[in-house]
């Protein structure tokens, strides 16, 4: 089951709860099998390996980059992978208010993408082993550290999902300069079409391309400008035009700093040196 991250971190920041217990599990043919999940609800996070459970018939592969949430007394099945080895650790938590409990997302299984992240990892291991230490000041780490985890975890989620969406905007914008560079772009005109904020355009080219946009369209016109060169005997003043330059004499110098030669001494050794 999907679930919305902001929704999830709205609800954790306004239901109070408490860690009940941290467990760390592996594959261990002497560990008894459990028909059902614990009385109180709990998150999984996999630390090595493949393992299938099931939560009242939905099917989860606990496997690293991967966070499972289950409910409390929901049926249990579970699933082998060969011989692989697999571990994980188990936080069992409960909540105090009741009333919160019954509307609360802790009655649902759910499944977090949060890609492999060391300090997730990080902070799960100091967690279960700040929890089996006796003492009230452990008993305060594990609280805090349980909130750390989560948020890191939340975290994760949230920058996975603003990385994906960045890419695809990308590849959607990036494609459109290739098939018109000829015409006029500018940075205004290509954040209004595609319905994004001047920056949030700046920032999505940077991210991908390790450049801004419009340094991205003057070198995808300069790249198209040496093809023609290769290709055509059309003039340089007509081939800037043509890859969307007006300005022959901006065109010579924006390629000159670009490939440390002019067009013309660009296409002569092309020409003198055809290999």
């Amino acid at each position: 089951m999907k679930i919305d991250v902001n929704q999830l971190a709205e609800h954790l920041a306004h239901i109070p709860f408490q860690v009940e217990g941290v467990y760390r599990y592996a594959k261990n043919p002497g560990v008894p099998y459990a028909e059902y999940t614990d009385f109180f609800p709990g998150f999984v996070f996999p630390l090595t390996g493949k393992v299938q459970f099931q939560f009242n018939g939905t099917p989860y592969i606990f496997s690293p980059g991967k966070v499972v949430h289950g409910g409390a007394r929901m049926k249990l099945a579970q699933k082998m992978f060969g011989n692989t080895n697999w571990e994980y650790i188990l936080v069992l938590y409960r909540i105090h208010n009741s009333e919160l409990e019954e509307t609360s997302f802790s009655h649902q299984h759910f499944e977090l993408s949060t890609g492999q992240s060391p300090r997730l990892i990080e902070l799960i291991m100091r967690l279960w082993h700040v929890y089996n230490q006796p003492g009230g000041i452990s008993m305060f780490q594990t609280e805090m550290l349980f909130r750390d985890v989560l948020n890191e975890a939340l975290l994760c989620v949230a920058n996975r999902q603003n990385s994906c969406e960045s890419q695809t905007l990308f590849e959607r914008i990036s494609h459109y300069i290739h098939e018109y560079y000829d015409q006029s772009l500018t940075i205004a005109s290509l954040a209004e079409q595609y319905n994004v904020n001047r920056n949030r355009l700046s920032y999505v080219f940077r991210r991908h391309a390790g450049m801004g946009p419009a340094e991205y369209i003057l070198k995808h016109r300069i790249k198209m400008a040496q093809e023609m060169l290769f290709t055509s005997e059309a003039s340089v003043q007509q081939i800037a035009q043509t890859v969307g330059i007006a300005d022959p004499f901006y065109f010579s110098r924006v390629f000159k700093k670009q490939l440390g030669i002019s067009p013309t001494e660009y296409r002569e050794k092309f020409i003198n040196n055809p290999c």
